[in-house]
C-alpha cells in the first residue's frame, strides 16, 4: 500500500548524497513514486550550495564520496541547519554508526537495503520531525550562509555577529549576488522596515560588515561599484 508523504499539499523535497548512480537513481525513482521531490548531488567538492538551494526536508547520505566522506558533510550540514540526515551505507559496522551519530545523524539504514524500509524510514522522520511545522529557510554563497529563520551568519562553522542593519543589508546583497544593488535600494529596503538611514550611516554599515567579513577569512567579499552601489560576485 502506498503512503502519501505529502505535507500540507506540498512535495517533501529530498536530498541525496550518493555518488553510485545506480543507486541514487533507484531511490530517485523510489522516493518520486511516493510524491516526493528528489535532487541528488552533482558536485562532490561543494555539497553546502546545492544543499542551501535546494532546501531539502531530509537528507540520504552515503559515508564513502568523492573529496570529503559523508561525517564531514553532515558536520557542515549540523553547522547551518537541524534538518534530519539519514545515513546509508554498507559500512554498517558499530563504529560507523556510532560516528554517524555522533556527527549529527537521526538514523543510519545498512546497504543494501528494501525500499519499503527505506520509504517507511523516510515516512516516519518526515513525520516526527515536520509534525509541528517549520522549514529552514538559507541563503548561501561561496560558504557563507545566511539563515533567515534566526539570521545567524556562518562561515566554515564560525559565528558572524551582525547588527539587525548589518544583516539586512547582506541579506538583500547576497539575495541579488552578481547583480549590482544601487545605494538607494538599500536605504529604501532599510526605511520600509522603520530603519531610517542616511548616505554616511549605510557607509558605515558596509564598512562594519566588511570588516567582520575580513577577520573570517573572506576578503573583498563585497565589491564597492563607486557611484552606483555594491555587488557581491
Amino acid at each position: 500500500m502506498q503512503v502519501n508523504l505529502f505535507h500540507d499539499g506540498a512535495k517533501y523535497k529530498i536530498f541525496i548524497v550518493e555518488d553510485d548512480d545506480a543507486i541514487a537513481a533507484g531511490i530517485t525513482k523510489g522516493l518520486e513514486t511516493w510524491g516526493c521531490e528528489v535532487h541528488c548531488v552533482n558536485n562532490f567538492s561543494n555539497i553546502m550550495d546545492e544543499f542551501v538551494a535546494f532546501e531539502p526536508q531530509l537528507v540520504l547520505m552515503d559515508i564513502t564520496l568523492p573529496f570529503f566522506n559523508g561525517y564531514y558533510w553532515c558536520g557542515e550540514i549540523r553547522k547551518v541547519s537541524k534538518v534530519p540526515v539519514i545515513f546509508i551505507s554498507s559500512a554498517s559496522d558499530n563504529m560507523n554508526i556510532v560516528m554517524a551519530m555522533s556527527m549529527g545523524a537521526d538514523d543510519f539504514i545498512a546497504k543494501p537495503f528494501d525500499m519499503n524500509v527505506l520509504m517507511a524510514k523516510v515516512q516516519a522522520m518526515l513525520r516526527r520531525t515536520y509534525d509541528f511545522g517549520g522549514d529552514t529557510h538559507l541563503v548561501s554563497h561561496n560558504g557563507l550562509v545566511l539563515n533567515l529563520n534566526n539570521q545567524s551568519l556562518t562561515y566554515e562553522g564560525k559565528e558572524v555577529d551582525l547588527t539587525k542593519n548589518e544583516y539586512k543589508i547582506l541579506q538583500m546583497l547576497m539575495e541579488r549576488r552578481g547583480s549590482i544593488v544601487r545605494r538607494d535600494e538599500i536605504m529604501a529596503y532599510l526605511w520600509e522596515s522603520e530603519e531610517f538611514v542616511d548616505e554616511n550611516t549605510l557607509s558605515v554599515n558596509i564598512t562594519r560588515i566588511r570588516k567582520k567579513l575580513d577577520a573570517v577569512g573572506l576578503v573583498d567579499y563585497i565589491t564597492t561599484k563607486k557611484g552606483v552601489g555594491y555587488i557581491i560576485n
